[in-house]
């Protein structure tokens, strides 16, 4: 993706199940479960690079002794800041004689996170900003260990005002700053009803008050706490969580938005965002390793029992299709083979944009989140030239042309060609995280390898997909001028991006979108749609008022902006938006996309795809995508929820 998202972040949980000093004494370390934690967050590092945040509980601490941790860090490079800070704190404790490693006891009682329990995550700021009060883990404090909690999640709700609402309700003061606020001061809301129930049953019970601790933190039950909290939740969301007497949870959105992976053997049990690193990081096949249903939470109580229950009625499956074309990581062997499906798919319009000229073609990517799609587009364009050269050959030889010149010709020219002709910067990149510094430095992001492609070439991109074509129309089209081909054609493995996501991925802003932008500039070129956007506007406007008095959202009335063109046609528009100034260079340019059609039959299994389609996967998208158009119509900046 050339254009910078911000989205998805990521989770990490394991629970070990035995004593720190097994770990000790079968790999030699009493901080496996804590190097675990960082590879499983190392692994998923691209899922957030905003901030970080570990916390740990320790099991069984006497009382009077600390048993909850928590670190966090919005420094550049949070996560390395995090375990260098932790590991150095550590190796100190081992000098001054505190810490002896062969002595797991005096690492658990010493070193904050030579704990069992241990939680991580990495974000990307979709919205709080960037500072340490938006970063995850959150906390919330009690002398009571059952009501103690640490929570981070990988997450976007659409309806937070309404939850903030039911707090104020209740007689709480919310602090109105995130969805993550919000959803911790409702988890922490039923933990604490839960314990107060329990602690008016055990005592009226007689029972003293280290046996009423013990209780509580027995019969906690964590699966129906979850359920209370979650009543009302509108969004995607993967949410974990830490309580102080040991007891963690897990749970997924039950449209299974928001991905969320398990494993479990008699060592430990660990959750990840994703398959892969629970795989790499703990040697697994891919059967070993399972998927958190939808609309489920696993709870592992303080003594290791894993259990798991339904919190919601479930929905329609909507996995996010973005999973796939762009965020998890790649080496997934699904994910993989998806990817290259994507590029297979785009054969014929490929091939159409080159006009089977296939000497005067040259196929590359854009680094790097492309490249297995665009190894799928190179494989399909040459079985392609494999089927013509083959029916060329036959047809030459039962009309008797064969000969060995036309062989040489048919074998050994008029192939695909591929270059590396784009390449980036990737400290750059970094350092120009902030949106307003990118745009002012984007043309130096990407760099070409000059004499790659020869004048009167077609050079064909491709790219996993286009949201803003920010980065097309300030750097890499006009960089890839300077190779003066004859055609540059942008190819995108995903379709055109039409409406905004409100699940995780920080895409609210529909004026924003090129697709958008093509759409809404032909309803002004074609005079007799003058009043289109206007209609629109009213219909939204009415939408958003009955919605927010009934309580059900219904129509993306925003789909009226497409209907008049076809898909060929915005895509032709959105050439036009992001062509830079010729600058002495007159070659065309064309920009592919996708199909809906094509997307589902490569990602057969993923079928969240609303910003393509404009469908859905709960009531709070609707609400927000009319929303959306109102913030476009006025000219606010807001965020659509």
């Amino acid at each position: 993706m050339s254009d910078k998202l911000t989205h998805e972040c990521g989770v990490a949980l394991i629970r070990l199940l035995k004593p720190l000093s097994y770990y000790q004494e079968k790999y030699g370390s009493p901080l496996w479960g804590f190097t675990k934690l960082f590879l499983l967050m190392e692994k998923q590092h691209n899922r957030g690079q905003d901030g970080a945040g570990v916390a740990c509980v320790k099991l069984g601490m006497p009382v009077g002794e600390p048993f909850m941790f928590r670190e966090r860090s919005v420094e550049p490079n949070p996560l390395d800041k995090i375990f260098k800070t932790l590991l150095a704190q550590y190796d100190e404790q081992v000098r001054a004689g505190t810490v002896h490693p062969e002595f797991p006891e005096t690492v658990k009682r010493a070193f904050p996170f030579g704990g069992e329990l241990l939680m991580g995550h990495l974000r990307y700021s979709t919205s709080g900003g960037y500072s340490m009060l938006s970063c995850h883990p959150y906390f919330r404090r009690s002398p009571w260990p059952t009501r103690n909690l640490a929570l981070c999640g990988n997450f976007n709700l659409t309806n937070t005002t309404e939850l903030n609402a039911s707090l104020t309700a209740m007689g709480q003061h919310p602090i109105f700053a995130t969805d993550t606020q919000a959803i911790l001061e409702k988890i922490g809301f039923s933990l604490d009803e839960e314990h107060q129930e329990l602690y008016r049953q055990l005592r009226a019970q007689g029972l003293p008050g280290d046996e009423i601790s013990q209780r509580i933190s027995r019969e906690l039950d964590l699966g129906r706490v979850f359920t209370r909290s979650a009543e009302g939740w509108d969004g995607g969301y993967t949410v974990c969580g830490l309580i102080g007497n040991g007891d963690a949870f897990v749970a997924r959105d039950p449209s299974g938005i928001r991905p969320c992976f398990f494993f479990k053997n008699d060592e430990v049990v660990a959750f990840a965002s994703e398959r892969a690193p629970l795989m790499t990081v703990f040697d697994l096949e891919a059967p070993q390793v399972s998927e958190l249903k939808p609309g489920h939470v696993m709870v592992v109580k303080n003594d290791g029992a894993l259990s798991e229950t339904r919190f919601a009625a479930p929905l329609p499956r909507a996995e996010c299709t973005f999973e796939r074309i762009y965020f998890s990581r790649g080496n997934d062997i699904d994910i993989y083979r998806e990817r290259k499906a994507l590029g297979a798919r785009l054969l014929d319009q490929v091939v159409a944009a080159i006009d089977h000229d296939w000497e005067r073609s040259v196929v590359s990517y854009i680094p790097n989140t492309a490249e297995v799609a665009y190894y799928g587009l190179m494989s399909a364009l040459r079985e392609r030239r494999r089927t013509e050269v083959k029916d060329e050959i036959l047809a030459a030889s039962r009309s008797g042309a064969l000969d060995e010149a036309l062989l040489d010709k048919l074998i050994l020219s008029n192939w695909p060609r591929t270059e590396k002709v784009v390449s980036k910067d990737i400290k750059l990149r970094t350092f120009i995280g902030q949106e307003n510094l990118r745009n002012q430095l984007a043309t130096h992001v990407y760099d070409i390898t000059y004499g790659a492609v020869a004048p009167g070439d077609t050079l064909v991109c491709v790219d996993d997909s286009i949201v803003r074509g920010t980065t097309l129309r300030k750097s890499i089209l006009r960089i890839l001028q300077r190779l003066h081909p004859r055609k540059i054609v942008i190819v995108s493995t995903a379709p055109q991006i039409r409406y905004p996501d409100c699940y995780g991925i920080d895409m609210s802003q529909l004026g924003k979108f090129i697709a958008f932008e093509a759409a809404v500039e032909l309803i002004k070129e074609r005079g007799g749609f003058g009043g289109l956007l206007q209609e629109v506007y009213d219909l939204c406007r009415a939408e958003v008022a009955r919605a927010a008095g009934a309580g059900q959202p219904g129509t993306n009335h925003v789909k009226k902006i497409y209907a008049p063109f076809t898909p060929e046609e915005i895509s032709a528009k959105i050439a036009q938006l992001v062509s830079p100034p010729a600058n002495g260079w007159d070659g065309q340019i064309e920009i592919i996309f996708q199909t809906v059609e094509n997307l589902h039959a490569a990602v057969q299994q993923h079928t969240g795809d609303w910003y393509f389609t404009g469908d859905y996967p709960t009531a709070g998208g609707y609400r927000v995508v009319n929303q959306a158009y109102l913030n476009f119509y006025e000219k606010t900046e807001a965020r659509a929820y």
